[in-house]
């Protein structure tokens, strides 16, 4: 390969990478501005969120004192979590166009073919629960740690077993 060939490659990957950089940008901004509204309790409870779920506008409506307060209260845990769900889609939906135009970007290990694969290293971005506090739902398991060692040696760390020149044994 000549060198003009390289830095005709690299100039290709740069805009590629700066490509990249203002879409991950542009999703980000377009994601700051979404908010989603969802009712509940046959609207008589109105709930609106933003972009990381967090209530920015409750709303009851006229006829709201026929409802008990714990309908009220199951009402509003209700509409907080359509909304949500209705802004975590179009979050989705924004970061994925994102995603499809970073994945024209070539892969570390394309130029380097001994280079692991960071990306898929990842681990996958676990559900939040909706359930409530104290719920089985809401008691996981321990996580398996992330690397275990299988061919080591034993230390005594707390130095109880190791001796020295100065221990009373010699």
């Amino acid at each position: 390969m000549t060198n003009e060939a390289a830095k005709g490659q690299l100039t290709e990957l740069m805009e590629l990478v700066q490509g990249g950089i203002a879409s991950v940008a542009r999703a980000q901004q377009e994601r700051a501005q979404l908010t989603a509204t969802a009712h509940a309790a046959g609207r008589r409870v109105t709930i609106t969120v933003n972009a990381d779920c967090i209530v920015i506008k409750t709303e009851f409506s006229d006829d709201i004192d026929d409802l008990e307060y714990s309908e009220i209260a199951a009402a509003v845990t209700t509409a907080t979590q359509e909304a949500a769900a209705k802004v975590q889609e179009m979050a989705r939906k924004i970061l994925e166009k994102s995603h499809e135009e970073q994945s024209r970007i070539p892969a570390l290990s394309d130029f380097f073919p001994e280079m692991p694969d960071i990306k898929a290293m990842m681990p996958p971005v676990p559900t939040v629960s909706t359930a409530a506090p104290g719920s089985s739902e809401r008691t996981a398991p321990e996580p398996e740690p992330a690397i275990r060692f299988t061919n080591v040696e034993e230390w005594d760390h707390d130095g109880s077993s190791r001796s020295s020149i100065s221990a009373p044994e010699w």
